[in-house]
């Protein structure tokens, strides 16, 4: 039967001298060193508590440079929701859905950039969840798409969206994070 042992054996002694190094083996210069124990693993309790502490809080009245472009991107998708029925976009099914369904996502576009316009926690992840069904909906769009030019101008949107989500995840860590007490 195999050995059932999770130990790893010595290789054998060659006739020419020292075993080959492995990795996690001691310097070349002592082959008899035990190997160099490990870091012990961080919580994840402490990787955040490390993540904080690199994070710098908002001044007063300052708004984070990726929430002021996700506002102005929530301003022109609100426009851009306004006038698309006024143009005469086509809306598949029933007109009084579609047109319900333009006025709520209207107005839950414009709350979202006013309020990341102010900086607010909530705003921002509103408006995470509005880029989430986006990016969502954008993959979907590549199952159907027709065209090499279709394809190419999804890709760069569902590109854009997704860089603009990432990115506003620090933001919200901080505008999320209390003051700190100036240390004097």
């Amino acid at each position: 039967m195999g050995q059932r042992s999770r130990k790893r054996r010595s290789p054998p002694a060659s006739s020419g001298g020292s075993p080959a190094p492995t990795a996690g083996n001691a310097p070349l210069d002592d082959p008899q060193a035990p190997p160099a124990p490990r870091p012990p693993r961080r919580s994840s309790a402490e990787r955040d508590a490390q993540a904080r502490a690199g994070l710098e809080p908002l001044a007063p009245g300052e708004r984070p440079q990726w929430v002021t472009i996700a506002a102005v991107v929530a301003a022109v998708m609100t426009v851009a929701n306004a006038v698309a029925p006024i143009v005469g976009a086509d809306f598949q099914g029933d007109a009084r859905s579609a047109a319900t369904t333009t006025v709520v996502t209207t107005v839950l576009l414009a709350a979202c950039a006013i309020g990341m316009w102010r900086a607010k926690y909530w705003a921002v992840l509103g408006f995470e969840t509005v880029l989430l069904f986006q990016i969502l909906v954008l993959f979907l769009a590549l199952l159907r798409v027709e065209t090499a030019i279709a394809t190419i101008v999804v890709l760069v949107a569902l590109g854009a969206l997704c860089v603009l989500f990432y990115k506003l995840i620090r933001a919200m860590a901080r505008i999320q994070m209390p003051a700190r007490p100036e240390l004097e």
